[in-house]
This record gives structure tokens, sequence and C-alpha cells, in this order.
């Protein structure tokens, strides 16, 4: 078995586990977690097929659109992160008004 192939299960791994615990959490911050770990698994999906496609010569493109996923993902959970702070805050405000 090589790298990219313990990469890729590796990969495979993560996004299966971060989409289950997505699924089955009710937990917003939970969630957001869950997403984060199957995203990156995807990433790493994505680098290990560049990588097996040619060790000696990995693929640039492939690896650009990791680092861009990267970028987005740091992005995109900052955003969720704020919308669960919102969300959070707002069903504080409603038990505290029905009481």
């Amino acid at each position: 078995m090589t790298d990219g192939d313990v990469f890729l299960l590796l990969g495979v791994g993560l996004a299966v586990l971060g989409t289950v615990r997505l699924v089955l959490t009710g937990d917003h911050l939970r969630r957001v977690v869950a997403l984060n770990v199957a995203g990156s698994g995807v990433l790493m999906v994505l680098v290990a097929v560049a990588y097996r496609s040619n060790p000696e010569e990995p693929d640039s493109v492939l690896h650009a659109l990791v680092l861009t996923g990267i970028v987005i993902t740091v992005s995109v959970t900052g955003l969720a992160l704020a919308m669960v702070r919102r969300v959070e805050r707002d069903e504080q405000d409603r038990q505290a008004s029905h009481e």
C-alpha cells in the first residue's frame, strides 16, 4: 500500500465520519465541526488523487483547488459560527421571554 492509498483511505474515512456525525447530531456547534471534518476528508482525497496520478510530479491544478478549498472552509466556518452564536442567542431570548 502506497502513501497515496493511505491518504485516500483516510480522506474517505474522514469524509464518511464527518457526514454521519453531521446527519446524526442536533447541536449546531457539533454540526459545524462535523462539516469541517467532512470537508477536510474531501480535501485529503483530492490531495491523494493528485499524488497518485504521478508521485514524481503531482497535479498542480488539484493542489490549487485544495488551497482554494481551505480558504473557503475557513470563511464558511467563520460564517457558520457567527450564525450558530446568533441562533443560540435568539433561542435564549425566546426562552427568557416565555418565563
